[in-house]
């Protein structure tokens, strides 16, 4: 692995004042007999990080007058996270979670996961109880690229059970390693279930490379780049970078950049990809941060702000000055990928093609049991992880803004073009005739020709592989502060 994705709020003592450190009060501790490691841990880190913690009665700064009050309420859940679920999370908090292993968790962020290599969406057929899935990629070098599956393809079943809202989890995302899709065909508006089987074996530490495509057209003398991008995810940021010099060299005018399936991943990656798409300029706003009251009122307006940078790990972007970018999406566009389009609004023109984003807003980070690093994971101090508690919990610190404030778009962004993708006519990825592709070309050539964009088997999304890993739909904040974290 090239490096561990991470949040790095942590810097030398010698590079800041007093004034400047971020403090994180002391709380009760539970009575030392107590076996409440996890809920503990849990509860300090969300009191003090939690972006709802004001609005917890649970996790008030009060809420407890001694140890044995304190000791009482963690053990009033046994299992770490029903407690996390009951009682610490803010009702309108879609997507903190946790994993009973850092490991996994800060693996999968960093690209790495158990899995076959399908990503494929799911589907509620109307009236009815049952789902169908629809294959949406092929991750390269994985076990389903040796089998004979693709893009498009239909699957109603796995080992000869017909998949429904009650047993799609356990037959699609269970322990089982191995499990053999029963596929199905289009025919006449219906789908139906065929003899064909496909066999697929998750293996374990599979990487995906998020840049998927990238190529450029030449279409009545435009020069059009195309990137497809399926993560954002840092480990990868010099392939990013190499993909978007390569379209600068290649002399394009104008950039599509598909993040269809991207459900987000780290915001300093955002911000690079940002740069690259339109200036370098490091006093341009690309962001500003906004936390809980109590971390908020400690900290400056220049730590809260994060700017357009002109580096890429020792590569100096040379950025590709666009005024206008087109982004392909869908529901399953999230976090990070919905940050880019945001944050890039108040200087350039962003048309949206596809569909409604999946609308969150909101950052977080990896939080473990290391109290004197302030409960942030940091990859070089694994073993000050409290050896009683491998648990991590991934929750919601805060909100981005643009450079204009806006940040409300917790409904979704609303395409400027709408345009659903269709099960009965997916066609292929990269091909100038795909249709959300083919759309965004006709857009920026403004040639209509005879060609119909009409939806007739529209895909309404009910889940996806992606949300089953780990990493789900988050947007992570590894961003550098100019500030550090002290203990009372």
């Amino acid at each position: 692995m090239k490096r561990f994705l991470t949040l790095i709020f942590v810097i030398s003592l010698l590079s800041c004042s007093k004034d400047e450190e971020l403090s994180i009060p002391k709380t009760i501790d539970p009575i030392p007999s107590a076996d409440v490691p996890v809920q503990n841990f849990m509860w300090k880190a969300m009191n003090f990080w939690y972006f709802w913690q004001a609005d917890v009665p649970d996790l008030a700064d009060d809420r407890f007058q001694d140890a044995e009050n304190y000791t009482e309420f963690l053990e009033s859940e046994e299992e770490p996270g029903v407690f996390f679920d009951n009682k610490l999370l803010y009702i309108e908090d879609r997507f903190s979670f946790y994993n009973s292993d850092y490991r996994e968790l800060t693996n999968s962020l960093a690209g790495i996961s158990r899995s076959n290599g399908l990503e494929f969406g799911l589907v509620r057929k109307a009236d009815s109880e049952e789902i169908f899935g629809y294959v949406r990629y092929i991750v390269p070098n994985s076990d389903a690229s040796t089998k004979e599956i693709e893009r498009g393809d239909l699957f109603t079943g796995v080992d000869g059970v017909t998949l429904n809202i009650n047993n799609y989890i356990d037959l699609l995302f269970g322990e089982n390693d191995t499990y053999v899709l029963n596929m199905a065909d289009f025919a006449n508006g219906n789908i139906i279930q065929n003899d064909r089987e496909v066999s697929l074996t998750k293996e374990a530490a599979l990487a995906e490379n998020p840049v998927f495509i990238s190529k450029s057209f030449e279409i009545n003398g435009i020069t059009i780049g195309y990137l497809m991008y399926n993560q954002f995810t840092n480990e990868y940021d010099t392939d990013l970078y190499e993909a978007i010099q390569g379209l600068k060299n290649l002399g394009i005018t104008e950039l599509i950049v598909d993040l269809r399936y991207n459900p987000g991943g780290s915001v300093n990656t955002t911000r690079v990809l940002a740069s690259m798409i339109y200036d370098t300029n490091d006093d341009n706003i690309f962001l500003r941060k906004r936390y809980n009251d109590k971390i908020q009122d400690q900290l400056t307006e220049t730590q809260l702000v994060v700017n357009f940078t002109d580096r890429v790990g020792s590569n100096t972007i040379d950025p590709l000055g666009l005024s206008k970018l087109y982004v392909l999406t869908t529901a399953s566009s999230a976090s990070a990928s919905e940050l880019l389009i945001n944050s890039l609004e108040p200087y350039i023109d962003v048309i949206q093609i596809g569909d409604v984003t999946r609308g969150k807003n909101e950052f977080s980070t990896t939080l473990v049991d290391d109290r004197e690093n302030s409960y942030l994971y940091t990859p070089t101090r694994v073993n000050k992880i409290n050896s009683d508690n491998q648990w991590a919990i991934q929750p919601l610190l805060g909100r981005n803004e643009n450079a204009d404030g806006f940040f409300d778009y917790t409904d979704g962004l609303v395409p400027d073009i709408a345009l659903k993708e269709d099960f009965g006519n997916l066609g292929i990825l990269g091909d100038q005739n795909e249709p959300l592709l083919a759309r965004a070309i006709q857009e920026i050539t403004g040639a209509t020709g005879k060609r119909s964009f009409t939806v007739e088997n529209p895909i309404e999304i009910m889940t996806s592989s992606k949300m089953f890993s780990p990493f789900k739909d988050k947007m992570i904040d590894d961003t550098v502060y100019d500030h550090v974290i002290t203990l009372d």
